[in-house]
């Protein structure tokens, strides 16, 4: 039982110093993984997408992450102001020797309006239910009795998401796109022992992009997120610059880099290929936290692909939400 105790208080340090919940650093390449308002909030019948993140890969057993999402439009009302999306995640995460970590699935619905006569400003809300799983594998543990066992080595609970989105667009060139979330809205006991009250408090995310088009073939998008859950605060900020190849016609392309910010923590380089109907994605964290000691200076590397479902001439359709 004292090695049990052990074992969960050392599991509980390591939900507590990476903020408890499944993240990525590209917070917009894939929209679902951050609110479920933007399940089917965008230009297009369906989306499909996954991403994977490495982190400190010099450690023995580095966290690896996978995340894959789809996502339908099940209505849209004639003059397309208004429309119903469904949509699906799912989440796997596993560190350490013990692969300690967790694993989720999630359902989302989504309902969207234009709130302006012109068809620029619209409103998005959304909900998600979940269940996930949190344990270990006490295999490779060394133990001083080989024989010992483990009698709890897995936790299930559910989790409950609900999210804002708003769009608008006051001008061809320009482009607002702001969400607010909460998850684990229904605060799930996570305790290993079923004996105590070990709460996966809920956390809330602010975020924001804004595009800019002021050139002809450029141009300018900051970004922000700010993300609270209990103690924990994490602040992302920075900007990309995304250049437009080639537009209309039976062919899309463009390329967009930029560099971002996690106070504290981490300098992020990350790099989006879209084509057509594919977008392609590749970020790297440079770690900059005091953890720079224990990772050789070594972050985490992403790549992800999204798959966008279209029908004819994206250019008749009237929400005009630009593929961020």
């Amino acid at each position: 039982m004292k090695r049990l105790i052990a074992i969960i208080a050392l599991l509980g340090g390591l939900i507590g110093l990476r903020g408890q919940d499944i993240h990525f650093s590209q917070v917009d390449a894939d929209p679902m993984l951050l609110n479920p308002a933007y399940a089917g909030f965008f230009d297009g019948l369906g989306r499909f997408g996954m991403i994977y993140r490495n982190q400190w890969a010099t450690i023995s057993a580095p966290f690896q992450t996978t995340g894959v999402t789809g996502e339908i439009s099940v209505w849209r009302s004639n003059n397309r102001r208004s429309g119903v999306s469904i949509g699906g995640t799912f989440f796997s995460d596993h560190a350490g020797t013990l692969h300690y970590g967790t694993t989720s699935g999630h359902l989302s619905a989504a309902f969207f309006t234009s709130i302006s006569k012109y068809g620029n400003n619209f409103l998005s809300v959304g909900v998600d239910g979940g269940y996930a799983q949190s344990g270990f594998n006490p295999n490779e543990a060394n133990m001083e009795d080989p024989t010992e066992i483990f009698d709890v080595q897995k936790v299930s609970y559910p989790l409950l998401c609900l999210g804002l989105a708003w769009y608008y667009q006051p001008t061809g060139d320009l482009h607002t796109k702001v969400g607010f979330s909460v998850r684990n809205l229904n605060r799930p006991n996570i305790s290993y022992s079923g004996l105590g009250n070990t709460f996966l408090m809920p956390r809330y995310s602010l975020f924001a992009r804004l595009e800019w088009r002021n050139w002809e073939s450029l141009s300018l998008m900051p970004i922000v997120l700010f993300q609270a859950q209990g103690e924990y605060r994490e602040l992302l900020y920075g900007a990309d610059l995304k250049w437009y190849l080639a537009e209309g016609g039976q062919s899309q392309m463009s390329l967009r880099a930029g560099l971002a910010m996690r106070q504290g923590d981490a300098l992020i380089a990350n790099l989006m290929i879209e084509y057509n109907a594919w977008v392609f994605t590749f970020c790297y964290d440079a770690n900059i936290s005091d953890l720079i000691a224990a990772s050789g200076g070594v972050g985490a590397l992403e790549v992800g692909m999204v798959y966008r479902l279209s029908k004819g001439n994206r250019k008749t359709m009237k929400i005009k939400c630009p593929t961020y």
